[in-house]
């Protein structure tokens, strides 16, 4: 055997160490000694829901009142946005609202002064008319009396124009009613184009206004400040952050379990954790998620010994009225192990059958 061939196998040999030593890691983590066969485990760490408390609009941070580490309760205003530049635009909103409103009196004043003067230009149209009909009765008489001789013709000839001359009043009264009318529908136009600006007046006081309650940043739920991400007097953008806040009655561990045992258990399954900072104390939960897509998972799954290898990803709650009454206690990022029974039959052993109480 030649040197280079020796070299090859003490590498392949060095790897397969590897492997079984880490097949035998693995087993040794997910089957403690002392578990029987129903029960599984798994390492994995306390974690909780994080909220990000953000500026919902740009503006300079103006005061935080929440320090890390305390307990703030939802709703609580934890810091302050600088509202200076807010005030200013309200104020200009109402005083475009105000403007709007006396446009509105304005128009409608408009509208009155049209009325009337369509009123008018109708008594004018009656009036016209009533002067055509007594022009035409005169013609007709003088009509009468010519054909007679008992008036001469010039005086028929006068009352005809002057007929043509009452008709003529009659259309130019009835343009002039016509513009009127014109004169009205534009002023109601006005009047509802003023009241639209009214509206959009007041959206913008409002719109502000909301802005403006916005820029005292609550917290959305009750829960402990983790850390700052800005301070007081820095500039922040629109959904800036300025600190992060953990629910502490949303705690969970995520660990990992082969795929024989994630087949095995579903949503509701009881579940102990023990926490290395406080072994003594047995924690109960229960299954709230299992993936449904494997992790560590090689590219073609084949043989059985490659199937084992699959692992699931799998989420432990902790009952939230438990975590309630113990909130000081409450800690995120700490190490510990999960055991689900993935047989309902299978009694829990002694040291995980005393779970913590109210």
């Amino acid at each position: 055997m030649t040197q280079a061939t020796s070299r090859t196998w003490l590498i392949r040999g060095a790897i397969a160490a590897a492997a079984v030593a880490g097949g035998l890691y693995l087993w040794s983590a997910l089957r403690p000694a002392g578990l029987p066969e129903g029960i599984v485990s798994g390492n994995g760490r306390i974690e909780a829901v994080e909220i990000d408390i953000a500026a919902k609009t740009p503006g300079r941070i103006k005061e935080i009142l929440a320090n890390e580490g305390q307990m703030v309760r939802a709703g609580e205003v934890v810091a302050r946005m600088d509202t200076e530049t807010l005030g200013a635009q309200l104020a200009e909103a109402r005083a475009q609202h105000a403007q709007a409103l006396n446009s509105v009196r304005i128009a409608e004043t408009q509208v009155h002064q049209r009325q009337s003067e369509r009123a008018s230009a109708q008594a004018t149209v009656r009036q016209r008319a009533a002067e055509l009909q007594a022009a035409k009765r005169r013609y007709a008489r003088s009509e009468t009396l010519a054909r007679e001789g008992a008036t001469p013709k010039q005086e028929r000839d006068d009352n005809e124009a002057a007929v043509e001359g009452a008709l003529a009043s009659v259309e130019a009264a009835k343009a002039q009613l016509a513009s009127q009318d014109a004169g009205v529908a534009s002023a109601r136009s006005q009047v509802i184009g003023a009241r639209s600006s009214v509206d959009a007046a007041r959206a913008t006081i409002e719109r502000i206004e909301a802005d403006i309650r916005d820029s005292d940043l609550r917290a959305p739920r009750a829960g402990r400040i983790q850390f700052r991400v800005a301070q007081p007097g820095e500039v922040v953008g629109g959904g800036g952050r300025v600190m992060n806040l953990v629910d502490l009655t949303d705690v969970y561990m995520t660990f990992f379990v082969p795929a024989t045992a994630a087949g095995r258990m579903g949503i509701g399954s009881e579940v102990r954790l023990v926490l290395d900072a406080r072994p003594q104390n047995v924690i109960p939960a229960r299954i709230s998620f299992v993936s449904d897509v494997a992790q560590f998972t090689p590219k073609t799954v084949e043989t059985a010994s490659e199937r084992e290898k699959l692992m699931f990803r799998v989420r432990a709650r902790i009952d939230p009225e438990l975590l309630r009454r113990h909130l000081e206690h409450v800690k995120t990022g700490l190490p510990g192990m999960a055991y689900v029974r993935i047989d309902p039959k299978t009694p829990w052993p002694d040291h995980l059958a005393n779970v913590v109480k109210g």
